[in-house]
């Protein structure tokens, strides 16, 4: 995955943190968003764009071009700090033949039937399901909302939710 340099589930895309924080930790130089809704949405491209840091590139695109422009080393030479919302996003990307060895969970939201794992993520029993087969087949999943907080795998918090 030449010149990607960080991958994030953060339900608020780009926000006050992920334009400070993450992008300053990462050197980051371009903000890929992968999201199939938001990539068709002229209002919420642009919003997303006004949020990032000022000289920091933005690509809003779907899932697949997401794969096609990774998997074609698209971004060699860059630091791409790559956003989606929900582990499906990253389940479909290796399904899809992109290498990720690891991601972060930063932020889900607490939304109707989910369950709560930590502060800042909640996760549906289809999310659940992501999680472990990407887990399953290697892929190393931390929970931290800033940068400075130590990593931990996701399945450390609420041991007993990932057991059933």
């Amino acid at each position: 995955m030449k010149g990607i340099s960080h991958i994030r589930i953060d339900d608020r895309l780009i926000h006050g943190q992920v334009a400070t924080r993450w992008v300053s930790y990462y050197s980051a130089n371009r903000i890929m968003v992968i999201d199939d809704q938001v990539s068709c949405n002229d209002v919420e491209k642009s919003i997303l764009r006004m949020a990032a840091p000022a000289g920091v590139n933005t690509s809003i695109i779907s899932t697949q071009t997401a794969i096609e422009n990774i998997s074609s080393g698209k971004y060699e030479g860059q630091r791409v700090l790559v956003l989606a919302k929900k582990p499906e996003v990253i389940k479909a990307l290796v399904d899809g033949g992109v290498d990720i060895k690891e991601f972060n969970i930063g932020n889900m939201s607490n939304r109707p039937d989910t369950t709560q794992i930590k502060r800042s993520v909640s996760v549906t029993e289809g999310e659940k399901r992501d999680i472990m087969s990407l887990i399953e087949r290697g892929v190393k999943i931390t929970a931290r909302m800033v940068p400075d907080d130590g990593e931990e795998l996701i399945i450390s918090f609420s041991s007993n939710y990932w057991a059933s």
